[in-house]
């Protein structure tokens, strides 16, 4: 089993689901990276910056996770932070065709770096980043899918 392992995706926000994850895998391995990637495909909700500082906030007590953003190609990420092991979530069935696709096209670009999937929690399983969002937008309450630092800041985007 590699000793560390990259969980990248762009957390916009960092939820419950994905903190289990972190959590879980954190005591498979001696060193979990999630990295935010910046994702200029996407418009995301938080600045990249934020985005760092919510999962930093959500996961500081995990002694053997870092946090960071990145700009570039997953599995050059992974190389450059010496890493062959890429973790994706999977929610639900209908996750399983883009993040196969994924993992094949990731293992095409390098194929020294394994993906390795996992599940969240049952409690999570139907937890999104985008529901969450629309949730708060509509006044909702969040605080059962996300961190209080993150409901917090969700509260602020919609005050905007």
């Amino acid at each position: 089993m590699p000793a560390s392992i990259l969980y990248p995706g762009t957390f916009d926000p960092i939820t419950n689901g994905h903190a289990d994850i972190v959590r879980r895998a954190a005591r498979l391995f001696d060193r979990v990276v999630v990295a935010i990637a910046a994702n200029p495909g996407k418009t995301p909700a938080f600045s990249l910056e934020k985005r760092v500082e919510l999962a930093r906030a959500v996961l500081t007590d995990i002694r053997n996770v870092e946090v960071c953003g990145f700009a570039e190609l997953t599995v050059a990420f992974a190389r450059r932070q010496g890493i062959q092991a890429i973790l994706r979530g999977l929610r639900a069935v209908s996750d399983f065709e883009f993040e196969f696709q994924l993992a094949a096209m990731n293992r095409h670009l390098g194929p020294d770096v394994e993906t390795i999937f996992m599940s969240p929690a049952e409690q999570f399983t139907f937890i999104s980043s985008s529901l969450v969002r629309e949730i708060a937008g509509l006044g909702g309450d969040v605080s059962q899918f996300v961190h209080p630092a993150v409901q917090a800041e969700l509260q602020k985007l919609k005050k905007r």
